[in-house]
C-alpha cells in the first residue's frame, strides 16, 4: 500500500503530495467525464443505443453538459473543504457542514444567477454556470428543498433507492486520513440527506471505500472487499453485498463486453455500482472501461460516474484522455476545486488555524 500522511502528524513528503493530488484530479475529472459520458446516451436500450451510434455503441463522448451528479460532487468537495476549515473554531460535525453545501447546490436549481447577499456562498457558488439545471434527480430536488437534515435514522425520502447520492460520494474517499469505517458512516450519513432506502446510501457508502481503498494505494479487489467486510454488519446491506459479488464474479466469466454488463445493471444504486465496479476490474485502459461502462440498458449515466471516479482514483489524472478532457463541460472548475482539496488536506495547518489564518481561502471556504 502507497503511504499516507500520518493523521497526527498532518506531515506529507513531496512524492505522496503529488501522487494524492493527482488521485484527486483523476477521480473527480474522471467523475465528470464519465457522467457526461453516459448522459449522452441516457436511458436507451443497448439495441437503441447500437441503432443510434453504430455496432460498438457510442464509443467518444459527446461534447455535452455534465449532469447534476457533477454539480453535487463539486459541493461535496466544498462541504469537506469547509467542514476542515471550521475545525479551528471547535465546530467538528461534516455532515453539517455537507448539508450546507447541498443546500447551496439547491439554491443553483431555482436562482437565476449567484446571490450577492449570501455570505456564506464562497467561490464555489459563484461560479455562474452552475445556474442551469441539469437533470436533477427529483429526490436531490426534494431532499435539499428546506433545512431538515437528514440522517440515516430519520432519512429524507425513505423510498428512494437511485444511484445520485452514489454519484455525489466519491469526494469522501479521498479523505485518505480517515479510517475506513468513519468513511464509510460519513459517506451514509451523507446520503441519507436525500435518498433513505438502505441500498441507495449503502451504495453510496461502499462506492466511497473502494475510491479510498483506490487513493490509498490499494489494488481494486482488495478495496471492494473490504468494502464488503465494513458493508457486513449493516442493516440492510444485502442488495449491495450481493451486487458487489456479482460484479466480482462477473470477471471470470469471459471476455468483457456489454452483454456481461447488461446481466448487472439491472436495478438501482446497487446496479450502477456492480456495472462501475465491473467494468473497472476488466478495463483495459480508461476508454476501455468507460465505454464498456455506458454502453448498456440501465442508468448509463451514474455508472460512467462512478466507473470514471473508480479509474481515476485508480491511475490518476494523467490516465484521462487527453482529447475527452479538451472537452469537457467545467473542466478549469473542476481542476481549481480539486487543487483547493488537495492544498487544505496536505497543507490545511499553514492556510489556517485557531488564530491566524489566510484571508483570501477564508473568502473562498467561509467560517461562517
Amino acid at each position: 500500500m502507497r503511504r499516507v500522511a500520518s493523521p497526527a502528524t498532518g506531515l506529507w513528503g513531496r512524492f505522496e503530495q503529488q501522487d494524492f493530488r493527482s488521485r484527486v484530479r483523476g477521480t473527480l475529472l474522471g467523475s465528470a467525464i464519465g457522467d457526461a459520458f453516459g448522459a449522452s446516451v441516457g436511458a436507451l436500450t443497448l439495441d437503441a443505443i447500437r441503432a443510434a451510434h453504430g455496432p460498438q455503441g457510442l464509443t467518444t463522448p459527446a461534447a455535452g453538459p455534465v449532469t447534476a451528479a457533477t454539480q453535487l460532487t463539486l459541493f461535496t468537495v466544498d462541504g469537506l473543504i469547509r467542514a476542515h476549515v471550521r475545525r479551528d473554531t471547535g465546530t467538528w460535525h461534516p455532515p453539517t457542514d455537507i448539508h450546507r453545501a447541498y443546500l447551496r447546490w439547491a439554491a443553483t436549481q431555482h436562482d437565476w444567477g449567484p446571490d450577492e447577499r449570501r455570505k456564506d456562498n464562497g467561490w464555489l457558488a459563484q461560479q455562474e454556470w452552475l445556474y442551469a439545471r441539469r437533470g436533477p434527480d427529483r429526490a436531490c430536488l426534494t431532499g435539499f428543498a428546506d433545512d431538515i437534515l437528514g440522517t440515516p435514522a430519520q432519512p429524507k425520502n425513505p423510498a428512494a433507492r437511485g444511484a445520485a447520492a452514489a454519484t455525489r460520494s466519491a469526494p469522501f474517499g479521498l479523505l485518505v486520513g480517515w479510517e475506513p469505517a468513519l468513511v464509510l458512516q460519513l459517506a451514509v450519513e451523507c446520503a441519507a440527506q436525500s435518498h433513505g432506502h438502505p441500498a441507495a446510501y449503502l451504495s453510496a457508502g461502499a462506492f466511497a471505500l473502494v475510491v479510498h481503498g483506490l487513493t490509498r494505494g490499494e489494488p481494486l479487489d482488495s478495496a471492494v472487499q473490504r468494502a464488503l467486510g465494513q458493508l457486513g454488519s449493516r442493516p440492510g446491506h444485502q442488495p449491495v453485498t450481493d451486487a458487489l459479488q456479482r460484479a466480482l464474479a462477473a470477471v471470470t466469466q469471459g471476455v468483457p463486453g456489454p452483454a456481461t454488463v447488461e446481466t448487472l445493471a439491472a436495478g438501482d444504486a446497487e446496479a450502477a455500482l456492480a456495472v462501475a465496479v465491473y467494468c473497472t476490474l476488466v478495463a483495459e485502459d480508461v476508454p476501455h472501461g468507460l465505454r464498456l461502462a455506458v454502453n448498456h440498458g440501465g442508468d448509463s449515466a451514474a455508472a460512467g460516474a462512478l466507473c470514471g471516479a473508480l479509474l481515476g482514483a485508480l491511475h490518476g489524472e494523467t490516465a484521462l484522455p487527453a482529447a475527452w478532457l479538451a472537452e469537457l463541460d467545467g473542466r478549469a472548475t473542476l481542476l481549481e476545486l480539486a487543487d483547493d482539496f488537495a492544498l487544505e488536506m496536505t497543507q490545511g495547518p499553514a492556510l489556517h488555524g485557531p488564530s491566524t489564518a489566510s484571508p483570501g481561502w477564508l473568502a473562498r471556504y467561509p467560517r461562517g
